[in-house]
């Protein structure tokens, strides 16, 4: 896939000058988890980005519950780390790809091409016995220079205009009981958003690693290259993986709708579907 790099090659680059490593390893049950295990042992030269407090921003009464972050502060978060428009970007999780998918998107949305998603994450590269370390790089801080792509986004109101008029295919990237509003252990409402079909984000992957092009192929045959699709989860943050899969498979008109579910609901007078409806 042109969009995830093997540990081999990585490894291969590890001390290339112009290659730049995400530790984007978190749990959304313990928000202090991916911190510690970057402090116990990461990737050679990678830069630790939370997911709250570098890829979101600030909680509001809409927006959901993970915010795309101000790209200001982001655009810094990048420069301190080295990371400049001609950088590549290798981003990496656990091996979830959510998390890493998350960066993937935000740099593509502030304009950056060169950025890949780490195949099978940490534990990939530690199955492969590469080098790890606990030394915190240090890195000549870059600049970085904005070129947005608000296409890639989309908008409450391009939502709404899509369940009224059914002018974008919906797809809604939980697991399918939360689809279908049989449970609910987030948001405080159970359901999706009307119209919606069910794209699991964890079929994405077999093992933590991404499954082929074939594979993804089928995953999404009932989907139209032409279509506008418009993908989103809970928080905007496991529907990524999805996003980086239609992208990869050559669908030219791909949005995340970035506040996703929690958004939709916070807006008290919009409907929701579920197996009850």
């Amino acid at each position: 896939m042109k969009f995830v790099k093997q540990a081999e090659w990585l490894n291969n680059q590890l001390y290339n000058d112009n290659i730049r490593i995400a530790d984007c390893r978190f749990a959304l049950s313990d928000s202090l988890l991916g911190q510690k295990l970057y402090n116990e042992v990461h990737i050679p030269g990678a830069i630790h980005f939370d997911l709250e407090r570098d890829l979101s921003g600030k909680v509001t009464e809409h927006g959901g519950r993970h915010p795309l972050p101000d790209t200001e502060i982001i655009k810094e978060k990048l420069e301190r780390a080295g990371i400049n428009n001609k950088s590549t970007v290798i981003a990496y999780d656990s091996g979830e790809g959510s998390f890493a998918a998350r960066l993937w998107w935000i740099l593509r949305y502030l304009g950056h091409d060169k950025v890949y998603v780490l195949d099978g994450g940490f534990k990939e590269w530690q199955n492969k016995n590469f080098a790890v370390t606990k030394d915190l790089p240090e890195f000549k801080t870059e600049s970085y220079t904005l070129n947005l792509q608000p296409d890639l986004a989309a908008t409450y109101e391009e939502v709404k205009k899509a369940v009224v008029a059914g002018e974008a295919v919906l797809v809604d990237s939980r697991e399918s009981a939360r689809f279908m509003g049989l449970t609910e252990p987030i948001d405080k409402k159970p359901g999706h958003i009307p119209g919606a079909i069910n794209k699991v984000w964890t079929e994405n992957l077999r093992n933590g690693y991404w499954k082929s092009i074939e594979e993804q192929k089928e995953r999404f045959r009932d989907l139209k290259p032409s279509d506008t699709i418009i993908v989103y989860c809970g928080s905007g943050v496991t529907a990524t993986p999805n996003v980086l899969t239609l992208t990869e498979l050559g669908y030219d008109h791909v949005k995340l709708y970035p506040g996703s579910y929690s958004d939709w609901i916070s807006y008290h007078e919009n409907p929701v579907e579920s197996s009850e409806s």
